[in-house]
């Protein structure tokens, strides 16, 4: 039984791509926590469960360490770079 709980291109929708492709263009911050938030220019994302998801599944992360609720970078990691590439003939916007 396969239990590979990996997303794949098509499991994403457009505004968790955009998401993504947010952090990759460096206009995202993570808030440190057991939860964190995500904002995009400065502005708290306005959905935090997918956020939270991109999180959970390994494709964003935080650039660094810091204090509990203090705002650092987010990154896309190399599995997130993955599925942005395997997205970007698949999902416009």
């Amino acid at each position: 039984m396969d239990h590979d709980t990996r997303p794949d291109s098509g499991s994403l929708t457009r505004r968790a791509v955009n998401m993504l492709k947010a952090v990759r263009d460096g206009r995202a911050q993570l808030s440190l926590g057991c939860e964190p938030d995500l904002y995009v220019d400065g502005i708290p994302c306005c959905d935090q469960a997918t956020a939270r998801t991109l999180g959970r599944l390994g494709l964003i992360a935080a650039n660094g360490p810091g204090r509990l609720g203090e705002l650092v970078p987010a990154v896309v990691t190399k599995a997130g770079q993955n599925v942005l590439a395997a997205t970007e003939f698949r999902v416009a916007g």
